[in-house]
């Protein structure tokens, strides 16, 4: 850095000083300025946790969630992704009730209803991922890059401008000992910062349309999901209605009990069918209680030392996603990041995965 550039720095970070502590009044900026600031800071806010909440609503598996934010939309757009790259609980649900309606067989009115239920849960899987697709590309993409770049274009553009006024005001104070040549560029630059600053804010909120245009688009997916996934559970409960009325009108078919074999028993002193009964073995108190002179020891978990975050197992917990870490009531966790609210991730056993919050007790949390 240059003398000058260091000069800068020190009459920045001193009149910082003198308006923190000393309560030095700076260069106060318009109402219009600060309302404007106000709205945007709001609209950053607002974008960032929407984003969040949208991502979770469409997956609650943090798992799941990951490859939904790793999607790439230019794929969707050339017709490469057809499926978010994750299952669905809908298709899983279908998958058992098909595997299982194949097993009782045709005969069975059960497993007839299982496959029809199951091909369509794997219909309604096949739509909502097209939902999620849908938002990724129209909704959360457009959202993201608003975030990433004309959000982040004003934050640079407020900072600069809070740097420049910090340096004018220092070089104000002590006019007379500065060059009135530095000073009046001190102040033009700060003025240059200013209106940059309140035209990049000034153009986001008179273009916010688009975000209305995003959340449009929003909630035509989720209607676009929710017709058609009426459309397929109507067909569902059509068809077993017709099933059960088939069923009903059926006669029943009666039980009629095969008839018993009968056995030869032979003579009465082989009570076992003819075969000589074998005397049983005398069983001795040495040899009965042999097996138990040395309890058999269950494998002991290996513990993590509790000076890292750590949680305690309250309940069971059986993965049923990819990426999610099972574990047994009483078993030591380490954590190692907190996904949200709800869900932890942490590793056992040298295996990793996430899982949920309500299923532990933390011992040792997270650093904030």
């Amino acid at each position: 850095m240059s003398v000058a550039g260091l000069k800068k720095q020190f009459y920045k970070a001193s009149q910082l000083v003198s308006e923190k502590v000393g309560g030095a009044e700076g260069t106060k900026l318009d109402d219009d300025f600060k309302e404007m600031e106000k709205k945007v800071d709001v609209t950053s806010k607002a974008v960032a946790e929407v984003l969040a909440r949208t991502i979770e609503y469409l997956q609650p598996n943090p798992a799941s969630r990951a490859k939904l934010t790793m999607l790439n939309t230019v794929s969707k757009i050339r017709g490469q992704v057809k499926n978010p790259g994750y299952p669905q609980s809908e298709g899983l649900l279908g998958e058992c009730m098909i595997r299982y309606g194949k097993e009782l067989g045709d005969e069975s009115n059960f497993g007839d209803a299982l496959l029809d239920a199951g091909e369509s849960m794997k219909r309604l899987a096949e739509v909502k991922d097209s939902l999620d697709i849908e938002v990724k590309q129209n909704f959360i993409d457009p959202l993201q890059n608003l975030c990433d770049k004309d959000l982040k274009e004003i934050q640079h553009h407020l900072k600069k401008l809070e740097g420049r006024r910090l340096d004018f005001d220092y070089k104000k104070k002590r006019q007379g000992k500065i060059a009135d040549e530095e000073l009046r560029q001190a102040m033009e630059k700060f003025e240059e910062s200013k209106e940059v600053a309140e035209t990049s804010m000034h153009n986001l909120l008179e273009t916010d349309i688009e975000q209305v245009s995003q959340l449009s688009a929003l909630v035509d997916a989720q209607l676009d999901y929710h017709r058609q996934a009426v459309q397929i559970l109507d067909e569902l409960a059509d068809k077993l209605k017709r099933r059960m009325r088939e069923a009903s009108s059926r006669p029943k078919r009666e039980y009629k009990p095969k008839p018993r074999d009968s056995y030869d028993f032979g003579e009465p002193d082989q009570s076992n069918g003819g075969f000589p009964c074998a005397p049983a073995p005398k069983i001795t108190a040495s040899s009965s209680f042999r097996s138990s002179d040395k309890p058999i020891r269950t494998p002991i978990r290996s513990m993590p030392p509790l000076d890292q975050p750590s949680c305690k197992a309250l309940y069971d917990f059986e993965p049923e996603n990819d990426g999610e870490l099972g574990f047994r009531e009483g078993d030591i966790i380490t954590l190692t990041n907190q996904i949200d609210e709800n869900w932890y991730e942490g590793m056992i056993n040298g295996q990793s995965g996430f899982f949920p919050l309500n299923y532990v007790e933390v011992l040792v949390p997270l650093p904030q």
